[in-house]
């Protein structure tokens, strides 16, 4: 049989595309080596999430008495929070096998490598069979990066985020070398379940992507709280359990943990297209704003474009992708500007849009609100300021970027994503009604 499409990897991209293909009679072919549902599923967002929500629970219990309630004496599990993770992957994966069951797709567990290519067809290799297709979509996504730092290579003490996952006890205590979003939720993870915790950040801050006014409030807080968080601090070397740093002034420190968990970012995944030997490639494949490389008939999407790393991105990539395909016209390119991220630590931080700091060319307004001005917000987050952070572009008036921070900010920041995608000005924004009495009105209040 000769498929309409062919994709390798079953992540967020290659099961959204499989699904949108054979929806439309389109024979598909998808090729994954490991659990449909790729890193997020498996091994990143959703088992991450579902820790993180565990620990929220032990945590505001613990704290109860803010809000009048006495809880004593209590205690977690972490044998049955990692088990009721693997139970919610298991669940989430079976879903999306159930979406793909249907007679246009045929999904293959393998390694697959592409054999050979021209503009009419694309032949890969899996399981010891070959199949053809029109079409070729990469989703190979991403593998966790392990920088040339002596001593971290086959040291049992170095963790990844796959093996943070995979672990069914807690460590006694724990050095997090990289203060990235991955790096700052599982501080939050082991810090909420009384872990002692210690980030390294090289960067002069923690989350350096991200509106540093949010960043600094989430800094503060855990501090407090106990976390030890150095930035602008390299790693030198490890030994064993004991990690050597050296901070950009004073001398080097010494540090030492049960776990090293290794957090420094991701690479895209390449294996099997080196047949592909005319593809461009900069730091991931590139592609053009309808997710096709420069060969004819081969596409990409998700981590290995190394665009935005992130699940929805990689879905509605993969979307796009189809859409051009099918030749259906006009496909709406991915509005890049308007991507939302959430940060799910303890206060949450989302965000959309422009930071202030890459807005030096742009007349702009900056306005700010604390979070306190939503009742909804006061009624549920005791001892809680928060921050909500508006940009406004002053010609247009138009809203260029919104950053919060504050529980459920991640709920409502789709909210903002509409704003800056559709470019509202700040009168359309006010015509929206926010309903009463919810967080979300902070961004009428703002306005």
């Amino acid at each position: 049989m000769k498929y309409f499409l062919a994709i390798i990897g079953g992540g967020p991209a290659g099961y959204t595309a499989a699904e949108k293909a054979s929806k439309q009679g389109k024979q598909v072919v998808l090729f994954e080596q490991n659990a449909l549902g790729g890193t997020c599923l498996n091994v990143g967002c959703i088992p991450t999430k579902t820790l993180l929500y565990s620990a929220k629970q032990y945590y505001n219990a613990v704290h109860a008495d803010k809000y009048g309630v006495k809880a004593e004496g209590v205690t977690f599990d972490y044998t049955k929070i990692a088990q009721r993770k693997n139970k919610v992957v298991r669940k989430l994966v079976a879903g999306i096998k159930q979406k793909l069951n249907n007679e246009c797709c045929t999904v293959v567990t393998g390694v697959a490598e592409v054999v050979s290519r021209t503009d009419e067809q694309v032949i890969i290799a899996c399981n010891g069979e070959q199949y053809e297709a029109e079409n070729l979509l990469i989703c190979t996504g991403s593998s966790n990066f392990v920088p040339p730092i002596p001593g971290v290579k086959d040291n049992e003490a170095v963790w990844d985020s796959t093996q943070a996952l995979a672990a069914q006890t807690l460590p006694a205590s724990m050095i997090i070398v990289g203060g990235g979003v991955i790096g700052m939720e599982f501080a939050t993870l082991y810090h909420e379940l009384g872990v002692p915790v210690t980030v390294i950040e090289a960067m002069p801050a923690i989350l350096p992507n991200l509106d540093q006014d949010v960043v600094a409030i989430l800094r503060e807080k855990y501090e407090k709280a106990g976390i030890r968080i150095m930035t602008d601090t390299k790693v030198m070397s490890l030994d064993g359990n004991k990690v050597t740093a050296q901070p950009a002034e004073g001398d080097a420190i010494t540090l030492e943990a049960e776990h090293i968990l290794i957090s420094v970012g991701r690479r895209a995944n390449m294996q099997g297209l080196e047949a592909l030997t005319d593809m461009e490639i900069n730091r991931g494949i590139v592609v053009n704003d309808m997710m096709q490389t420069n060969l004819k008939n081969v596409y990409a999407a998700g981590d290995v474009t190394g665009k935005i790393m992130l699940a929805h991105v990689a879905s509605r990539q993969a979307e796009v992708a189809v859409g051009h395909m099918l030749k259906r016209i006009p496909v709406q390119r991915i509005a890049y500007n308007a991507i939302p991220s959430v940060v799910y630590t303890n206060p949450e931080i989302a965000s959309v849009g422009m930071l202030e700091k890459d807005l030096a060319d742009i007349p702009h307004e900056v306005r700010k609100m604390p979070m306190t001005f939503s009742g909804r917000f006061v009624a549920e987050n005791e001892g809680e300021t928060g921050l909500c952070k508006m940009i406004v572009d002053t010609k247009h008036n138009t809203v260029l970027g919104v950053h919060m921070i504050g529980n459920p900010c991640s709920e409502f920041v789709a909210a903002a994503s509409f704003a800056v995608r559709m470019g509202y000005t700040v009168e359309e924004f006010e015509q929206v009604v926010f309903p009463h009495p919810t967080v979300s009105e902070i961004l009428k209040e703002i306005l």
